[in-house]
């Protein structure tokens, strides 16, 4: 029996590289012109949801992701918060979802849209763009998240990911993706690489809170160690300050 983490969100606030104040920029974008319907494709536990239907108390939403705990995790967040009867959070795949949203989130989901993630293929910005465009009336706002290359892939980087420098493109190109499907971008900005530290040490918070609660001879400690430093190496030793996180705040047009 392989052994159990705590799950992300017990150190994570956002599952992406987002700090409270790019959070709180999105969140005014998204709520500003009195949206009724909101949707957040790969929701997660749905933090940025919850936060735009706060700001926007007589809009309604909805979250998709594959993950169960996650999505259970949010219903949580979203009773507690008085939202039960505004939010549909549910386990779906978004790839059958239909127009008619006034604003859209998709952070880090962009291969909805692609071939199957073990192919190892380059992220599918273009079809993923169009997709979205097509869900949005004109006028509509999307908030577009996805991986991009802060500075040319090295040898190191692309290891630990999908092994090949045409994986993801630069922020100026996602941009000019969007332009093509439809949009146009009000603001265009990347996650810190402070804001990466922290995404990551969350991440793997888990490693460390299971080493710190198991004996030392525990069978499985050999294995942890060793998870726990393979993605200190991925990060530290490879993908550090290469692979960002694009953030586009767009208009449909």
């Amino acid at each position: 029996m392989s052994p159990t983490f705590t799950p992300p969100h017990a150190d994570l606030t956002f599952m992406t590289p987002l700090s409270e104040e790019r959070a709180g920029r999105l969140v005014r974008f998204l709520a500003e012109g009195e949206p009724g319907t909101v949707l957040d494709i790969g929701c997660g536990w749905a933090e940025l949801l919850v936060r735009v239907l706060e700001a926007a108390p007589d809009a309604i939403g909805e979250g998709v992701d594959l993950d169960a705990d996650a999505i259970a995790h949010g219903q949580g967040l979203a009773d507690a918060k008085g939202l039960t009867d505004r939010v549909d959070l549910r386990v779906s795949d978004a790839g059958d979802l239909k127009g008619g949203w006034d604003r859209v989130i998709c952070i880090g989901a962009s291969q909805v849209w692609g071939a199957p993630i073990e192919e190892l293929q380059p992220l599918p910005y273009a079809a993923a763009l169009a997709a979205l465009r097509s869900l949005l009336p004109r006028g509509g706002r999307l908030v577009y998240g996805d991986g991009i290359w802060t500075r040319p892939p090295t040898r190191a980087a692309v290891a630990p990911l999908a092994g090949r420098d045409d994986e993801f493109v630069t922020l100026g190109e996602v941009a000019d993706l969007a332009v093509a499907a439809g949009f146009a971008p009000l603001a265009v900005h990347e996650a810190s690489l402070d804001e990466w530290d922290v995404f990551e040490s969350g991440y793997a918070a888990g490693y460390a809170r299971w080493l710190a609660e198991h004996p030392a001879d525990h069978p499985d400690t050999g294995e942890v160690h060793a998870l726990a430093e393979r993605q200190r190496t991925a990060y530290f030793a490879g993908y550090r300050g290469v692979l960002g996180l694009g953030y586009l705040e767009l208009l449909a047009v």
